[in-house]
């Protein structure tokens, strides 16, 4: 067995970093930003890029399939204005489903606040480089070394240790 099999690791560099958003999130955030007021599509993706932070920002490939899909679901409408633009408005449908989600997408503003604190916040440059050098440091001992399971176990039981010591520290406010 690989090791890419034994982590659920594919080959391709762009599969082995985990996804912005988690089925669905994508569509939720961007609902939730409708909701807020009337946007067009060039708002939507601004604003998305301003909530996660880091230069993302999404194409028009990711924020069209996601509004017609929005439109429908009935939870979003699309008004021509005076310029031909499409300006996009929440439906009772749309709040009623955003009332029903409202704690995944409180999780998901929660995720990207903490992304973007990371990313922006030179108090934290040091938990950023140590994050970056745990993810460098398992990519080349996967790619370079056939790991065992006992390997795998052992390796995926420190980081699990570590992240049960860093929720026990004691933190001043």
């Amino acid at each position: 067995m690989s090791n890419s099999d034994l982590l659920g690791v594919n080959d391709s560099p762009a599969k082995t970093r985990k996804r912005l958003f988690e089925a669905g999130h994508m569509k939720l955030l961007v609902l939730h930003l409708i909701s807020q007021a009337p946007k067009f599509s060039y708002d939507i993706i601004k604003d998305v890029g301003a909530i996660v932070g880091g230069g993302y920002s999404p194409s028009t490939g990711t924020i069209y399939p996601t509004l017609n899909y929005l439109e429908e679901q009935q939870y979003i409408y699309a008004e021509l204005n005076a310029e031909d633009r499409k300006q996009y408005s929440v439906t009772q449908s749309g709040l009623a489903h955003l009332d029903a989600e409202k704690a995944t997408v409180e999780k998901i503003l929660c995720r990207f606040d903490t992304r973007k604190q990371i990313h922006n916040n030179e108090q934290y440059v040091d938990i950023k480089r140590a994050m970056e050098n745990l993810k460098a440091s398992l990519r080349i001992k996967i790619q370079h070394c056939e790991l065992t399971p006992e390997q795998v176990y052992a390796i995926a039981e420190k980081i699990d240790q570590a992240a049960v010591e860093i929720s026990r520290m004691e933190v001043t406010q």
